[in-house]
């Protein structure tokens, strides 16, 4: 268990889609897209400058139902240098999970056993799931989704809907949930680093 003065702000992650739909081109437009958003000053300064001057921030990498990978774990954001770190290794995340189907129910799973493992009390949870595409293989996601909100984590999407236009009405149903939950979307992955930016700042802040 954690000491009281560990405790962070936020405990932040970011799951990204990396099913077969998703190009090597487009992801690297993921990868770049967020470290650029994670950069953006209101951004930094949401991480850092809570009440405990700190946050939790890793990314997972996500696509078949057994085909989930921490690429960069738990990380403290106490400081711009930290911020830097983080973004740095986001910017560079290999690809390295099979390029197979859409599991989002499996990807909450692993999100949420990745929470369970935080080095630190947070005052607030938020998985960050951003695909381009629906669940269709594995557990369904809203079961799960209605798990974790219940034990008080926020679900937020970022839809590309380059594939699936209706794909924001698929995640507002059934991926998230919670305090302040919400999906925003973005036409092709060429938006997405804007769209990233916009979403960072609003659950962060």
């Amino acid at each position: 268990m954690a000491a009281e003065h560990d405790n962070v702000d936020l405990a932040l992650i970011l799951a990204f889609d990396g099913s077969a739909s998703v190009t090597f081109e487009s992801f690297n437009l993921i990868a770049g897209g967020t470290a650029a958003a994670l950069r953006d000053p209101v951004v930094s300064a949401g991480l850092i400058n809570g009440p405990n001057r700190a946050s939790l921030c890793a990314l997972l990498l996500w696509s078949a139902a057994n085909a989930q990978e921490v690429l960069v774990d738990w990380t403290r954001i106490a400081s711009p240098a930290d911020l830097e770190d983080f973004a740095q290794q986001v910017d560079n995340v290999p690809r390295i999970v099979a390029a197979g189907t859409t599991a989002i129910g499996a990807a909450l799973l692993a999100c949420e056993a990745l929470l369970n493992n935080a080095p630190a009390r947070a005052n607030r949870q938020i998985i960050d799931i951003a695909g381009d595409g629906r669940n269709n293989e594995g557990p369904e996601p809203a079961p799960i989704r209605d798990r974790l909100v219940d034990a008080g984590v926020t679900i937020n999407g970022l839809c590309i809907l380059h594939e699936e236009p209706d794909l924001l009405e698929s995640y507002t149903r059934d991926v998230i949930g919670g305090i302040g939950a919400f999906a925003l979307q973005c036409q092709d992955y060429k938006g997405f680093s804007a769209a990233m930016r916009q979403k960072l700042r609003q659950e962060i802040a």
